[in-house]
C-alpha cells in the first residue's frame, strides 16, 4: 500500500498552513543576527531601487503618448522586478517584514525583537535605496531620453512630497496592503514560477493605482533631489524646465511630508489590514 506521506504534493498551500510558514518565518526573521539583517536589508533596498529604475525608464515620456491608465500599468509591471528579487533572491524588506507580526502576536517573538527587526531593516533599506539613487545618479541615466528620464524622475519625486499628510497615510495604507498579501500569496508556492506570479497582480495593482511605498520612496525622491541639485545646465535646457520650477522639493519635504506619513500608513496596512487579520482567522485558535 502506498505511503502517503512519502507523496510530493505539488498543490499550492492552503491558507492554514501559509499561516504557519508566515508565524515561522516571523520568527526566524527576528532571530537573525545583526550583520545578516542588515546587509540583507541593504540588498532589498537595492532590490526595490532597481524596479523602480525600470519603472521610471519604461514611463518615461509616456505622458505623452499612452493613456495614464495604460502607462500606470506599464510601470507597474515592470516595478514587480523589485519584489521578485526580494522573494526569490532572499532579502528582509521593511514592508512585507511587517507581516512579523503575526509571530509576535503568538508570542513567538518579544516585542524587542520585533522593534529590532523594523529599526535595522528600514535603516538597511534606506541605505540600499539611497545608494542606489546616488549611482543612478552619478552613471548620468538620467539625462537619457534627450532627458526624458530625468524629467520622468523629477515629477515623481515632486508628486510624492506634495501630498497631504493624511493622503500620504492613507496610500501608504493602500499601499502595504497589497504588499504584504504579495507576500502572503508567495507563502502557498510551491516553485519559484509560483513565487514570481504571485507577487505580479498586487504589486502592479499598488504601483498602477499611484499608492505609497515607503521603500520605493527611498529611491524616487533622493534620485528626483540629487537631479535637482546636481544637473548640469545642459539637461535643463533639454527638458525646458529650471531647478526652480521644483522649489517643493527638498530634503525637509522628503522625511516630513512623504516618508513620515508613507511609513505609517505601511505599517498600519502591513501589521493590521493583513497580518492581524490572517492571525486572528487562522492562528489565533492555537494560542487562546
Amino acid at each position: 500500500m502506498e505511503n502517503r506521506s512519502s507523496v510530493i504534493s505539488l498543490d499550492a498551500v492552503l491558507p492554514p498552513e501559509m499561516a504557519a510558514r508566515a508565524e515561522q518565518a516571523g520568527a526566524a526573521k527576528a532571530a537573525l543576527d545583526t550583520l545578516s539583517t542588515l546587509m540583507l536589508a541593504i540588498l532589498a533596498g537595492a532590490f526595490i531601487a532597481l524596479g523602480a529604475v525600470f519603472a521610471n525608464t519604461v514611463t518615461a515620456g509616456a505622458a505623452g503618448s499612452l493613456p495614464y491608465g495604460l502607462a500606470r500599468l506599464l510601470g507597474g509591471l515592470v516595478f514587480c522586478l523589485g519584489l521578485i528579487l526580494v522573494v526569490v533572491g532572499g532579502a528582509e524588506l521593511f514592508t512585507g517584514n511587517n507581516l512579523i507580526v503575526m509571530a509576535w502576536a503568538s508570542r513567538k517573538v518579544t516585542t524587542g525583537r520585533l522593534l529590532r527587526n523594523w529599526f535595522i531593516v528600514y535603516v538597511g533599506n534606506f541605505i540600499g535605496a539611497g545608494g542606489t539613487a546616488l549611482l543612478v545618479y552619478l552613471s548620468g541615466q538620467y539625462a537619457f531620453g534627450a532627458g526624458a528620464v530625468g524629467l520622468n524622475a523629477l515629477n515623481t519625486a515632486a508628486a510624492k512630497v506634495e501630498l497631504g499628510f493624511a493622503q500620504a497615510v492613507v496610500l501608504g495604507v493602500l499601499c502595504n496592503t497589497l504588499v504584504c498579501l504579495a507576500v502572503w500569496l508567495t507563502l502557498s508556492a510551491r516553485s519559484t514560477t509560483d513565487r514570481i506570479l504571485a507577487t505580479l497582480f498586487p504589486i502592479t495593482a499598488f504601483v498602477a493605482a499611484g499608492f505609497e511605498h515607503s521603500v520605493a520612496n527611498m529611491y524616487f525622491v533622493p534620485i528626483g533631489l540629487l537631479i535637482k541639485s546636481g544637473a548640469g545646465q545642459a539637461f535643463w535646457d533639454g527638458i525646458g524646465k529650471t531647478a526652480g520650477d521644483y522649489g517643493a522639493l527638498s530634503w525637509g519635504a522628503f522625511f516630513r511630508d512623504n516618508l513620515l506619513p508613507v511609513t505609517l500608513g505601511n505599517i498600519i496596512g502591513g501589521v493590521v489590514l493583513v497580518g492581524a487579520v490572517y492571525w486572528l482567522v487562522y492562528l489565533r485558535k492555537n494560542h487562546r
